[in-house]
């Protein structure tokens, strides 16, 4: 029985020749028999991707030979069936999407956090700590005093947290998501608002 490895990756780096990028991925996804989506933009890559693992790691091998993105850090899992039956290499404006022009991940996230310092950090009474997943994610769970914004998607965020009074009192926030897009995003996002202390959680590899 073939056993189907799907690695989900994403990276925020300065990718200005996106675009070339499209086709020669797309060709080496197909050429490996890899499916699953991949998001291109000038602030990054994000995407999902499956196959067999020797399909996969060559996919991740053609990725990292982009200097850009040697650093890239995937998660894994494996499964019996595969969970993708095309590949998409899709260009957008943003790898996860939030509406605010100027937002630089690269350059204003927040500060990692391991999660063995995490619960130190989220009991600080100075730290405010804001679950940044969607309503239904957090409806699975999050960590006892997180606010929730309640938002159904996450380009609701920005204006939630132009609004959120309790944000106003608190000298540190603490963000948390999935898989750590979100979050690198998010404080980025604060720190433009003029945020100094903003910590988000380093989910693990």
């Amino acid at each position: 029985m073939t056993t189907f490895l799907t690695a989900a990756l994403y990276k925020f780096v300065e990718l200005p020749d996106f675009a070339a990028l499209q086709s020669p991925l797309f060709d080496c996804c197909q050429e490996n028999n890899v499916k699953g989506t991949i998001l291109l933009a000038a602030e990054g890559i994000n995407g999902m991707i499956a196959g067999t693992a020797e399909q996969v790691y060559q996919v991740l091998a053609f990725l990292r030979q982009d200097p850009r993105l040697a650093g890239l850090v995937h998660k894994e899992s494996y499964g019996e069936k595969p969970p993708f039956y095309r590949m998409k290499v899709r260009l957008k404006q943003e790898i996860v999407k939030m509406g605010v022009p100027g937002i630089n991940p690269t350059q204003m996230a927040g500060q990692y956090v391991k999660p063995e310092d995490w619960n130190a950090l989220i009991t600080d009474p100075e730290v405010v700590v804001i679950d940044v997943r969607n309503d239904y994610e957090v409806g699975v769970g999050t960590f006892k005093g997180a606010i929730d914004p309640k938002t159904k998607c996450f380009s609701e965020l920005p204006d939630w947290v132009k609004q959120e009074e309790a944000l106003k009192d608190k000298p540190k926030v603490a963000m948390f998501c999935t898989g750590g897009i979100r979050c690198e995003k998010s404080t980025a996002f604060l720190r433009s608002q003029g945020f100094e202390e903003v910590y988000h959680w380093k989910a693990a590899s």
